[in-house]
């Protein structure tokens, strides 16, 4: 039941950062493609999650999926800021 979780999650992810680069594309806003990135960046640690505790759960991928959250999170945080200007 977890693994269904984990693979909904990713696909969302990755669902909303399609939409997202999508309507940047057609309106030019800057900031859904803040967004976008964001999402991009929770999809690899989603993935990145399902990979850990699935896949591979004899290795240990939390520092690279803690990783890829604060990347993607400093990416929106980043164009929030840079769009407030």
């Amino acid at each position: 039941m977890a693994e269904a979780v984990y693979v909904l999650c990713a696909v969302t992810s990755i669902v909303c950062a399609v939409l997202l680069l999508r309507g940047f594309r057609s309106s030019q806003l800057r900031l859904l493609l803040w967004s976008s990135l964001c999402f991009v960046g929770l999809a690899v640690n989603n993935v990145l999650l399902l990979v850990d505790l699935i896949l591979v759960p004899e290795t240990d991928l939390a520092l690279l999926r803690s990783a890829a959250a604060l990347g993607a999170l400093s990416v929106l945080v980043f164009g929030l800021v840079w769009e407030a200007r």
